[in-house]
């Protein structure tokens, strides 16, 4: 196959979008861009200096394909775009135009989109499609008498009865290729009638062969929606495209599409039309996105080979929903490194976790059995627990900020999501132990606390809890979506072993850091504080930086959890504080003046306002599970803190800082 490209529409006065996406998908490696000039929105008010901003604009930068259909109203029988013109070689006068005017930034023009869909061609009023023909057999012979290639517009959903009308109607004898459109997997009504890209691309190319044998194969558009959130199953669709026999391929659509935008009459309100995007709506990169950014098609392959299902053996695998993250990683590690056997449930959604799935398979082999799966999809998580000895939840959304934008998707990942797994457990009819991570944030901002404020932090004025932190007694208060959503869950945990006898437990994490931790300034910030800081570059810091927590070193916090489960028989139906304790409290400067010190230069800070839900104060009391289990924190602060340092230096790359302090001193 000839690269790989992508099928983006814009829109009218879309120049602001046109510029957010074409670097997005030029550092994808795409080497193609087919978009549509729309005849009827040329013709309209400011068509005309639309269209000539777009074609430059984006011809300049990749091999682009303009699709040119729609007929102006004015112009069609019918009165709408889907209509034959009155004077049908007005389709081939137009294409003349575009040839003159912008011919030199294109190769190749595809003549329509779809014609076989009533939603593009009205063939109501065409039902032997000589209308069709002859407007389009006229301007594919126009286009090639002209020195450019026509490209006939991909039939949807594929008719091999209808391509074969066009050859012996003499259309296809006129073009260069023809497109193809399918969407296996997005499309109920298309799961019933596909037969796979061999077949269906087979029988394309064997009546190319009776008609002209030279004419190419190209899918114009594919692709796969993640209205699921199964990101993992749109990159293995695509890397399967690929695969097809055609000579090119369109991935259909590089970014998701504004909630406010109406696809096709009628389909306002399929979420599948929505969530095509290797991007989402706002530009945040999907796996796919990242996977080929990251490395184009082989790094695509080699992931999505890398997470390929396995589970074939008659053993009790441990279940770890978010296996592939930060503490799910280290989990893993402690479990298999006993010669146990454990189910990687993650949909690998977040940056860097499928090198945290593939540390795992380099250190442990097959023991490794990892299920791309996201806690939407109830089928996959019934069978990934259906053997499970035991199964942690840690899979989440795990911003604040992120809930506040999307507070819908963060519900139905942390608290449907969390229901989908109880249920598939429960479904086993077996008594599995089920551990979630749970967060400090389902007690609240902690308002109500009075706090004193000292040079470099808050404490709280009530001197016991200054001593101990905050224990499990304290009311639960959940503020901000994402307390909710996680507050919600929680409960439920611990319902299920009330109502139906699961042994669940629930442990209320503060701020877990170490390695295997790739931190952002929503989520992990001490990572993410020790990376900018590595890098060089600013750390931005909300509020004035006094805030306090108890941070917790992650092999620490791999011991809870094992402690917590070897125990659950006796600890079923009951909430523990996990955090650093009062040994391990910390405020954002004083951790600050740690990182300069690592690092051995300093950090330029800067200040924004607060965040919506955050605690001044949070230290964990773990005292009950001290009690329980015997458990404590391990690793000091600062000795914890060195040990991440290290183990960023050796598995990232940054720049050698120290030429530029000594010049400074």
């Amino acid at each position: 196959m000839k690269g790989y490209g992508f099928a983006e529409w814009f829109r009218p006065d879309e120049h602001e979008r046109v510029d957010e996406v074409l670097p997005g998908l030029l550092a994808s490696g795409a080497s193609h861009l087919r978009t549509h000039l729309s005849w009827a929105e040329y013709l309209a008010p400011g068509g005309e200096a639309w269209f000539d901003w777009l074609i430059p604009r984006l011809g300049s930068q990749i091999d682009l394909l303009p699709c040119i259909h729609y007929t102006p109203p004015s112009l069609s029988r019918n009165g709408r775009t889907t209509g034959a013109p009155h004077v049908l070689k007005d389709y081939a006068d137009f294409i003349d135009h575009v040839l003159t005017r912008y011919g030199r930034h294109f190769s190749h023009v595809e003549l329509w989109n779809e014609p076989n869909n009533l939603l593009d061609w009205d063939w109501r009023a065409d039902h032997d499609y000589r209308q069709f023909c002859e407007m389009v057999g006229g301007a594919a012979y126009w286009v090639r008498q002209r020195g450019w290639q026509a490209v006939l517009g991909g039939p949807c959903p594929f008719d091999p009865l209808w391509l074969d009308l066009m050859g012996r109607r003499g259309v296809l004898e006129q073009c260069a290729a023809v497109g193809f459109h399918g969407f296996p997997g997005t499309w109920d009504s298309e799961e019933g009638t596909w037969g796979g890209w061999d077949m269906h691309l087979g029988e394309m190319r064997a009546i190319l062969d009776r008609h002209n044998p030279q004419a190419e194969v190209w899918i114009t558009e594919t692709g796969y929606s993640t209205w699921r959130g199964d990101q993992m199953e749109q990159a293995r669709r695509f890397a399967r495209a690929m695969e097809a026999p055609a000579d090119r391929l369109y991935w259909y659509a590089w970014r998701d599409l504004p909630a406010d935008v109406a696809v096709q009459e009628g389909l306002w309100f399929d979420p599948r039309h929505y969530h095509m995007g290797a991007v989402d709506g706002e530009g945040a990169p999907k796996l796919l996105a990242r996977l080929l950014t990251a490395g184009g098609l082989p790094r695509v392959r080699e992931v999505t080979r890398l997470a390929a299902p396995s589970l074939g053996r008659a053993t009790r695998p441990v279940v770890i929903t978010g296996g592939s993250g930060f503490i799910g990683s280290n989990l893993a590690d402690s479990f298999l490194a006993e010669g146990r056997d454990v189910i990687v449930v993650d949909n690998l959604s977040r940056p860097g976790v499928d090198q945290n799935l593939r540390w795992l398979i380099e250190r442990h082999g097959d023991r490794v059995f990892p299920m791309p799966a996201d806690l939407r999809d109830e089928a996959a998580l019934r069978d990934a627990v259906r053997d499970a000895e035991a199964v942690i939840h840690l899979a989440a959304q795990t911003a604040v900020t992120t809930s506040l934008t999307a507070p819908i998707d963060d519900f139905e990942v942390n608290a449907r999501g969390t229901m989908n797994l109880l249920e598939a457990v429960r479904a086993t009819g077996r008594r599995v132990p089920v551990l979630f991570a749970s967060t400090n944030k389902v007690y609240g901002a902690l308002d109500d606390l009075a706090m004193i404020e000292t040079e470099d932090r808050y404490v709280p004025a009530d001197a016991r809890i200054r001593q101990n932190g905050i224990g499990e007694d304290r009311p639960l208060d959940f503020c901000t979506p994402y307390g909710c959503s996680k507050g919600v869950a929680d409960q439920y945990v611990l319902d299920y072993a009330k109502s139906f006898g699961l042994p669940t437990a629930v442990l209320r994490m503060s701020c877990i850091y170490g390695p295997r931790q790739f931190g952002t300034e929503d989520q992990g910030w001490v990572a993410h504080f020790l990376i900018r800081a590595l890098m060089g570059e600013p750390i931005s810091i909300y509020g004035n930086g006094k805030q306090v927590r108890d941070i917790l070193h992650v092999s620490d916090a791999v011991a809870a959890y094992r402690a917590v489960l070897g125990r659950i028989d006796g600890l079923a139906g009951r909430a523990f504080n996990l955090g650093g304790g009062p040994q391990n409290c910390v405020s954002l400067k004083a951790v600050l003046h740690e990182i300069e010190r690592v690092v051995n230069h300093p950090v330029p800070l800067s200040h924004g306002d607060w965040r919506q839900g955050d605690q001044y104060y949070f230290v964990a009391d773990t005292a009950r599970l001290t009690a329980e289990t015997g458990w404590q924190a391990q690793v000091g602060w600062r000795e914890g803190v060195a040990d991440l340092a290290r183990w960023l230096r050796e598995n990232r790359s940054f720049p050698d800082l120290r030429a530029p302090m000594r010049a400074r001193a």
